[in-house]
């Protein structure tokens, strides 16, 4: 089985490389992919660099040139529901990016023609993560995560996703992934740790826990691996 591990920035997917310890290193597009084996699984690992674009192109590249059979994307996200604190980890049972708009046309917010405002988890990986979290006894909220190519530090701004999608985080590149995962039927999961509030305080408490918060989120998918390759 084939299997891609996205992150957006390097600190996401670092600790994934000090497990592994062996890769292959491979230039395409302007990126960097690692490949690599772990019991019965293939891999192909990168980060995407921030936003909707890298990720959307990083995930097709992985799909079309690799061959990935899954995606498990592993990262950060500032909390919306007030539930999740600092290195929590979300499970998305579905995505939008709360930055689209063309409500001037009477559309929805993260509309467009012949797109859809939800795009829906592979319910399968979400029943492995549950399992990773019962084995470790360790606390997964799912819920909705909202995605744009903004670094969300304002209240308003976070009440008004809260409001309008009933997001429980978000972040800059989930909802990109999901869109190509979904459009090229490849079964996707968006694991992410809370590195931040979303609130006039997030740049600081985001540069405070990114490296802990993105391994507690490493830390989880490299057990999903482990199901993985056993089923």
């Amino acid at each position: 089985m084939k299997i891609a591990i996205m992150g957006a920035m390097v600190e996401e997917i670092e600790p994934l490389l000090k497990f592994l310890g062996d890769y292959e290193t491979i230039k395409v597009a302007g990126n960097t992919y690692y490949k690599a084996t772990y019991k019965d699984l293939e891999l192909i690992i990168a980060y995407s660099k921030i936003g909707k674009v890298f990720a959307s192109l990083t995930a097709s590249t992985m799909i079309e040139k690799f061959g990935a059979e899954k995606l498990l994307f592993s990262g950060v996200a500032g909390a919306i529901n007030p539930k999740l604190k600092i290195g929590d980890l979300i499970a998305a049972t579905s995505l939008c990016q709360h930055d689209l708009d063309i409500t001037a046309f009477g559309h929805p917010f993260g509309y467009v023609p012949e797109g859809k405002v939800f795009i829906q988890s592979d319910k399968t990986l979400l029943g492995i993560a549950k399992e990773v979290a019962s084995d470790l006894d360790r606390e997964l909220l799912e819920g909705i995560i909202a995605t744009g190519d903004q670094f969300v530090a304002d209240e308003s701004r976070k009440n008004w996703i809260s409001d309008t999608f009933g997001a429980d985080a978000l972040e800059m590149e989930g909802a990109s992934v999901a869109v190509v995962c979904d459009a090229l039927e490849v079964p996707f999961f968006i694991l992410r740790a809370i590195s931040d509030s979303a609130d006039m305080d997030a740049g600081f408490s985001f540069e405070e826990f990114l490296e802990t918060s993105a391994k507690e989120s490493a830390d989880f998918v490299i057990c999903m691996l482990d199901k993985l390759a056993t089923k």
